[in-house]
Parts: C-alpha cells; sequence; structure tokens
C-alpha cells in the first residue's frame, strides 16, 4: 500500500514540472516582450490572493517570516530570474539549466536536512547532468550570458526553497501554506517590477490569457500539488521529477517554434528520464522527512 501511495505521488507531483514545462513558449509568444519582472508578478500575486481568499487564514507566529523566506526562494527571486531566462535564452535552454536543481538540492540537503548523498542520487544527478548538458549544447543556440546566469540563479532559489520547505514542513493548511509564498514573493516582485520596468502595458488577448494559464495553472494548482509532493516525497527525489520540464519545454520548442532537434538531444532525453527514474531509488518515501 505504502509503495502504490508513493508512486501515485510520485506521478502527480511530476505533472507539476510538465506544465513548468510550457512556461516558456507561453512567456515568450504570449506575454508582453522585455517585462519579465512584471511576468512574474502578475503570476504570482494574483494566484496568491485568489488562494488566500479560499484558505482564509493568515500566518502567525513565526511563519509570519518563514513565509516571507520560503516566498523569496520558491517565487519572489525563483519567477524573476526564471522568467528573465525565459525571455533571453531557447525555451530548451532556459529549462534545461533551471533543472540543475536536483544536483543543488542533493548538495543542501546534507548541511540542511542531515541526508549524505546516496550513491542512488549522486548516480540520478551525474545522469541528469549528462542529459542536460546534451539538451544544451545545440548548434546554432546563441548564448546569452545574462540568460545563462538568470536560469542558474533561478535554480539555486528553488534549491533553497525546496530544501528550507522540507526542513520547516508547514503549520496548517496546505492551501493557505501555498497563498502565504505566493502572496509574499509577489509583493517582493511588485515594487522591483515598478522601479525596472514601470506601468504596466495595456494587455492584449493573448497576454490575458497567458497571465490566466500560468496563474491559475501553472502557479495556484501546480504550487499546491508540488508543495504536496515536498512533504511526502524525500527531497531528493521530488527535486528529480523537475527534469520533466526541460522534455517538455524541448519538445514545444521543437514542435511550435523550430528549434534544432537531433541524435544528441534524444540521447539528452534518455539520460534525463534515466536520471528521473534513478533518482526515485535514492531514498524512502520518509527518508528525509
Amino acid at each position: 500500500m505504502r509503495a502504490t501511495s508513493d508512486l501515485k505521488t510520485t506521478a502527480v507531483t511530476a505533472l507539476v514540472p510538465a506544465v513548468w514545462g510550457t512556461t516558456y513558449i507561453v512567456a515568450t509568444q504570449l506575454l508582453p516582450p522585455g517585462r519579465p519582472l512584471l511576468a512574474a508578478t502578475l503570476r504570482a500575486l494574483p494566484a496568491g490572493l485568489v488562494l488566500l481568499a479560499v484558505a482564509r487564514r493568515l500566518p502567525h507566529g513565526c511563519w509570519w517570516w518563514r513565509s516571507g523566506v520560503l516566498g523569496v526562494f520558491n517565487i519572489g527571486l525563483f519567477f524573476g530570474l526564471l522568467f528573465e531566462a525565459a525571455y533571453r535564452l531557447p525555451g530548451g535552454l532556459a529549462a534545461t539549466l533551471v533543472s540543475t536543481t536536483p544536483l543543488l538540492v542533493v548538495g543542501l540537503s546534507w548541511p540542511l536536512l542531515s541526508i549524505r548523498p546516496t550513491r542512488w542520487s549522486v548516480a540520478a544527478g551525474a545522469t541528469g547532468v549528462g542529459g542536460v548538458a546534451l539538451l544544451v549544447f545545440r548548434s546554432g543556440v546563441p548564448l546569452d550570458v545574462v540568460g545563462v546566469v538568470a536560469a542558474v540563479g533561478a535554480a539555486l532559489s528553488f534549491a533553497f526553497g525546496i530544501v528550507l520547505t522540507k526542513r520547516w514542513g508547514r503549520p496548517g493548511g496546505l492551501v493557505a501554506f501555498t497563498a502565504w509564498q505566493l502572496v509574499a514573493g509577489g509583493l517582493v516582485l511588485a515594487p522591483f517590477a515598478l522601479a525596472v520596468e514601470g506601468l504596466p502595458p495595456t494587455l492584449n488577448s493573448n497576454a490575458i490569457w497567458g497571465f490566466a494559464y500560468l496563474g491559475m495553472v501553472g502557479t495556484a494548482l501546480a504550487y499546491v500539488v508540488w508543495l504536496r509532493g515536498i512533504e511526502r516525497l524525500a527531497a531528493t527525489r521530488v527535486s528529480l521529477l523537475a527534469l520533466v520540464s526541460p522534455l517538455v519545454a524541448v519538445l514545444i520548442g521543437v514542435a511550435f517554434v523550430g528549434e534544432g532537434f537531433g541524435v544528441a538531444q534524444m540521447v539528452g532525453i534518455v539520460l534525463v528520464l534515466s536520471g528521473v527514474v534513478v533518482g526515485q531509488r535514492s531514498q524512502s518515501v520518509q527518508a528525509d522527512g
């Protein structure tokens, strides 16, 4: 029964990075160009306010500042850097760089969760890196330095968020816990968006649909499921599921944007999927809980 429940949790949680893999195409094709901070703010804050209205519960005690910290790492800093990378890099490249998160989680879990890396987690991470490298280094793909730095920074922020979420747990309802972080992250982003990018432009129908999809499906619903997965699965295991995101992003980039795809990318996909599968053997469900 426990193994079956574990498998179901893993499968449901894996749907989240699959949805996140569509972020890059939505950001570049539907949202206003050159407005990464606006995109990040409008993705996080409205979704958080909707969930807060549903949960009708505010943080208490130490969870005011903890929610703020988690909101910065899981949402504010992560979203800001993620959209900067998405606007500057091809979708597959941005997604694969961000998907180096599992290796960072393995490293951070030792000092913060007292979980030493296992041979399975190291093997999964190394396999995933091999797949990432093959997916990234394609001929004809321009490398924007700022975009690459933003993508790596997003991965580091995401990794901190996962490990701290696992370390602190949650004080109450999952919807409220998600809402606090989204609102905190959105409030952190808003002044930077106004200061750097100015007032938002008039949004056309494509932008409205894009923000609605990213906010409600890719953020509100996705983060409730993602945080549930972090709670029930080992941190290294759930982070390795993030490797699903570049697979979706690459395939969408090939199908709709005409990004290059060859033998190296096919091998990269096999390696990334192998990393995900191997990573599920790295620890038991309760190993770091």
